[in-house]
Formats: C-alpha cells, sequence, structure tokens
C-alpha cells in the first residue's frame, strides 16, 4: 500500500480495456449531453431541417434552391416574397451569379432560415 491508498497490479490487456470502456463512457456522456441539448432547442422552437435536405446541401448542392424546394416554393414564390426578380433568383441558385448580403439576407429570410446555412465556408 501507498500514502494515497492500495496499489492495484493487473495485466496490460485489462488496463487497456478499462481505458477504452472510460473512453465510451465519456463519449456516452458527451452524446447525452449533446441530445439534451437538442431537446432543450426544440422545446425552445428551434427549427428542424430534414437530414436528406442537410445531406444534400452538405454534398454542394445549392442550399437556396434545395431549401427553396423543401419549402415547396417556386422561383417566382421566392421572388414576390423577396422582392428580387426571378431571373436574378435563377442565377442564384445557378451559380452564375454571386448574392449581395442584402439579397441573401431577404431570401434567408423568406426560407425561414439563419442567413449562414446560406453561404458557403
Amino acid at each position: 500500500s501507498t500514502a494515497n491508498g492500495e496499489v492495484a497490479i493487473l495485466p496490460r490487456q485489462e488496463y487497456e480495456d478499462l481505458v477504452a470502456r472510460a473512453a465510451e463512457a465519456d463519449e456516452d456522456a458527451g452524446m447525452v449531453r449533446l441530445v439534451a441539448h437538442a431537446r432543450e432547442e426544440i422545446a425552445d422552437g428551434a427549427r428542424l431541417i430534414p437530414m436528406d435536405v442537410a445531406e444534400r446541401i452538405a454534398d454542394g448542392e445549392n442550399p437556396i434552391k434545395v431549401l427553396r424546394n423543401w419549402r415547396g416554393l417556386t422561383q417566382i414564390d421566392m421572388a414576390q416574397k423577396t422582392g428580387l426578380s426571378q431571373s436574378y433568383l435563377s442565377g442564384i441558385e445557378s451559380g452564375d451569379r454571386g448574392g449581395t448580403v442584402a439579397a441573401l439576407r431577404k431570401i434567408a429570410g423568406a426560407l425561414d432560415v439563419p442567413l449562414d446555412m446560406l453561404v458557403a465556408d
């Protein structure tokens, strides 16, 4: 025994198994915290984006087009909601034109999403 208590000696494989289990427990605890946080956000009214929509955006599809389609809006609907022309919106969606910050704010508002969802990293 030592000043801090007893010493345990165990085979290295048992030690490594214990360390692995402790790491898994930490990951599980982290996941529990993430799920709890997500539930709180949902309870507070956070908007949820379906996984297939998020995956399409992550795969490089134009987020404005994907979100517009998900919301069931045409480019003409978006033009009416934003005050932007349909041809301007088409150009942004196709990548032929860049949108101004003001235009992207209008689009984000019409799609009911945060502005940062429309801007590539």
